[in-house]
């Protein structure tokens, strides 16, 4: 799998350890580009575009923990 260009979504969520659903939902919305070969539900992701996918979630993450408090709030 480490060679191959096109990725099956079972192979997309084996990699980002979610369910095949998840993985659906995420090329079906747009977040995570792919295209649909030949019938229906043959979905593929471009490797390089699953890495770009994985790099914006880090941004993402990175800027929305510069939102959260540095400190938890008191319970008093």
């Amino acid at each position: 799998m480490a060679s191959e260009r096109f990725l099956t979504l079972a192979d997309v969520a084996e990699i980002l350890n979610i369910s095949a659903s998840q993985t659906y939902a995420l090329v079906r919305s747009g977040d995570l580009q792919g295209i649909q070969i030949g019938g229906r539900n043959q979905w593929r992701v471009e490797r390089s575009k699953l890495e770009e996918y994985i790099e914006q979630a880090y941004k993402r993450t990175a800027s929305h923990l510069n939102e959260l408090p540095t400190t938890l709030p008191s319970d008093a």
